[in-house]
């Protein structure tokens, strides 16, 4: 650790108890992605009951994944500056009282009010988060305690849409927000009861002005420069899937909505099944092999991928098999890149948590628009690999320049 740091006792005694912070920070982490997805089954039940436009309704959806992305900037500078534990509890606090507001909705306007407050305090488990795992353990453990915590972040999106669409139909769209309710005031009183104060004490205090030189000092890490661009390069590869692929699937290829379930499903799977590798295998080899390793699996692969789609362009396999295998290369590539990422400098590890997931969530939300204008006129999946291809690509030319050992 940053000699100018020293790590508190209580981050000692949470140490101690790892299983136990695990399972607290997965349901932190599990918060934004379920409030984000559980909505989407009652987006039209909703254009009837507020007599509107589906236009309209999508901005519960739209505005909330912009307020993820800025309030991810915010959350992680104020934790580096204020303590993970206050931010914490003040984001899931927030969480709780827009979710009451959104219950109690007259109009669609104060609908999408609140999923916007909403967004600003379900983002504080995927950031802060981050930040508390790289203050409790060392850089290559952090890259394998991380691996474990962002399966949340696909578990979640896989069952939100279920639950959501199970509680519209039996009690209305008012029992989802209901729902969150509850289940981020448990998350808020178990945070309460077993979340210590992480963030490292800095010597000579930490005012603004340390705070500006950390910010500086990490925009001119070239290190830390690469850790991002390939968190969100291979982010970017999957934005770019799920923006094409119910098209490609659907429209072009002319299959069914649950075949194309099934695939993504898969995917899923094949992510999972990387996020176990990164918590297994990242402190035996460390971050930068494991890194390595993702960036020239996940771009070879998206090389295949364009060759399958050019010489069958009409079967699913050709899309989605490699797809898998690019999503498993993400599974171990994004936690050892993120823990990279906020072990530049662990004393500014929320500011960097935070640039981290603004950065992903900004480029995905590009790159998942720019794929969406291409894909709709087109006769194949081929605009969409190449899309894929070339984040893959930048990732590669961010690995040689930024991150060379």
């Amino acid at each position: 650790m940053d000699e100018e740091t020293s790590q508190p006792p209580t981050s000692r005694t949470a140490v101690a108890r790892p299983r136990l912070m695990l399972a607290l920070l997965i349901a932190q982490t599990a918060v934004g992605p379920l409030t984000l997805n559980i909505l989407m089954p009652a987006v039209p039940g909703l254009v009837t009951t507020f007599s509107t436009d589906v236009a309209t309704v999508q901005l519960t959806l739209t505005l909330f994944l912009v307020g993820l992305a800025v309030s991810q900037l915010v959350l992680g500078s104020l934790s580096d500056r204020l303590g993970r534990r206050p931010v914490m509890l003040l984001g899931l606090t927030l969480t709780v009282v827009a979710s009451v507001a959104a219950l109690a909705a007259a109009t669609i306007g104060w609908l999408i009010v609140a999923r916007t407050v909403q967004a600003l305090g379900a983002s504080v488990g995927l950031v802060v988060g981050r930040a508390v795992i790289r203050d409790l353990y060392e850089r290559d453990r952090a890259a394998s305690m991380i691996g474990w915590v962002t399966m949340a972040m696909v578990v979640a999106p896989m069952i939100a849409p279920l639950i959501g669409g199970l509680l519209d139909t039996a009690f209305g769209w008012q029992a989802i927000f209901l729902f969150v309710a509850l289940f981020a005031s448990l998350v808020l009183v178990w945070t309460a009861v077993g979340l210590p104060e992480t963030r490292a004490t800095i010597a000579g205090g930490g005012g603004f002005r340390r705070f500006l030189a950390e910010s500086a000092a990490l925009a001119r890490s070239r290190r830390f420069i690469g850790y991002v661009l390939c968190a969100a390069l291979g982010s970017g590869m999957f934005f770019a899937f799920v923006a094409g692929a119910p098209h490609v699937l659907v429209t072009i290829m002319g299959r069914s909505s649950a075949e194309y379930g099934l695939w993504f499903v898969l995917i899923s799977v094949g992510y999972m099944v990387g996020n176990f590798v990164a918590g297994r295998w990242s402190m035996r080899h460390g971050i930068d092999v494991m890194v390595w390793w993702g960036v020239v699996l996940g771009s070879g692969f998206a090389i295949l991928q364009v060759a399958t789609v050019l010489l069958f362009p009409a079967s699913a396999v050709a899309v989605f098999l490699p797809q898998t295998i690019m999503g498993f290369a993400n599974g171990f590539l994004l936690p050892n890149a993120i823990a990279g990422a906020v072990s530049a400098r662990p004393q500014a590890a929320g500011t960097a948590s935070g640039v981290t997931g603004f950065l992903q969530m900004g480029l995905g939300a590009g790159v998942a628009q720019l794929v969406g204008h291409l894909i709709t006129d087109a006769a194949s999946a081929l605009p969409m690999v190449l899309v894929a291809l070339a984040c893959g690509l930048g990732s590669l030319v961010a690995l040689a320049t930024c991150i060379r050992r």
